[in-house]
């Protein structure tokens, strides 16, 4: 289905007047045609102006306003015949019908979509009642979802998607519900995408397809899931005529249930890197003691005496707490 562009219809203000005249001549012919009938008995005059009192509110039908960034898609006894979108005061046939089959879904900025104007205000109601498409940049940010990451970790996660409409026709006719079908086919690329990243820097894992092992993860490469986020959600969209601006990760976290566990981890990890850290700085040190007493030589040290003094050393070093110095007043051997 392509978008058929209506242009050069703007006669509403014109057919407005134009109505106006006419209910204006129809009470005075109502008038005039009620004294000849007095006069000559001849009722025809009133019978068409009655006639045509009755029927000229149809031109008011065809009479639509557009605001900027407003569309309006106009069907012709199921026909599609065109899409108003420059803003103004048309006239159309008035027996063309305007369809928006997503007039009456409101898309949540804090959850996902719903249907129905229950809760809704007059106003809210008002502007679903006249199926008038918005061309306006909108959010979708959907609810936060549980997924597996590559790893098998359940991480939740959420995302803002701005996006908008760039073809009526399709957006109207190709899919029932043009609004639920983009938060459902944002659901669905963001299960496709998360599933191929670790939550954090992970070895081994091949993010990029190309067989190579990266540091890809969704903490720390955000802005790369989201451009891909975003590619995957246009992908689905296209025939939908919606084009995503930008998507962005808004919640990211571990699972609850695993939450506790990872952060066991995290901090084992840290403690770990911490104390290799502190038995490089130490065996360096040991070094340089042994190093400095032979070449002053200040004392001289036999194998057992080295690696008592090497212990004592790395024991003094690498412990957690402040060491106790012992005092030896006797001799060395």
């Amino acid at each position: 289905m392509n978008e058929k562009i209506i242009k050069g219809r703007k006669n509403g203000m014109l057919v407005l007047l134009l109505s106006i005249v006419i209910y204006a001549a129809v009470i005075v012919g109502t008038i005039t045609g009620g004294m000849i009938a007095e006069e000559t008995g001849n009722p025809v005059l009133v019978i068409i102006c009655l006639v045509v009192m009755c029927t000229a509110w149809m031109l008011w039908m065809g009479l639509k306003v557009l605001r900027p960034q407003e569309a309006l898609v106009l069907t012709l006894f199921g026909k599609y015949v065109g899409t108003l979108k420059e803003p103004g005061f048309y006239f159309v046939n008035p027996f063309c019908t305007a369809v928006n089959p997503a007039a009456k879904t409101k898309l949540n900025q804090s959850g996902d979509v719903k249907s129905g104007s229950n809760g809704a205000n007059a106003a809210e109601a008002a502007e679903a009642a006249n199926r008038k498409i918005s061309l306006k940049i909108m959010t979708l940010n959907n609810n936060r979802q549980k997924i597996n990451d590559c790893l098998g970790n359940p991480v939740e996660i959420g995302i803002a998607v701005t996006w908008r409409i760039v073809d009526t026709a399709k957006a109207v006719f190709n899919v029932d519900n043009y609004k639920e079908f983009l938060s459902l086919q944002c659901d669905s690329a963001l299960r496709n995408i998360v599933r191929i990243y670790p939550y954090d820097v992970a070895p081994n894992v091949d993010t990029t397809g190309d067989g190579i092992a990266d540091e890809g993860s969704l903490r720390g490469s955000s802005d790369t899931v989201a451009e891909r986020i975003r590619d995957e959600i246009q992908k689905r969209v296209n025939e939908a005529g919606i084009e995503v601006v930008e998507a962005r990760i808004t919640y990211l976290a571990y699972a609850p249930e695993i939450a506790a566990v990872m952060l066991q981890r995290q901090q084992a990890s840290a403690i770990i890197d911490a104390r290799k850290m502190i038995v490089d700085g130490a065996v360096g040190m040991v070094e340089m003691a042994l190093e400095r007493l032979s070449e002053n030589e200040v004392v001289t040290l036999d194998e057992e005496r080295k690696a008592a003094m090497v212990s004592n050393l790395l024991v003094v070093l690498c412990g957690n707490h402040d060491a106790q110095p012992v005092v030896n007043s006797g001799s060395l051997y």
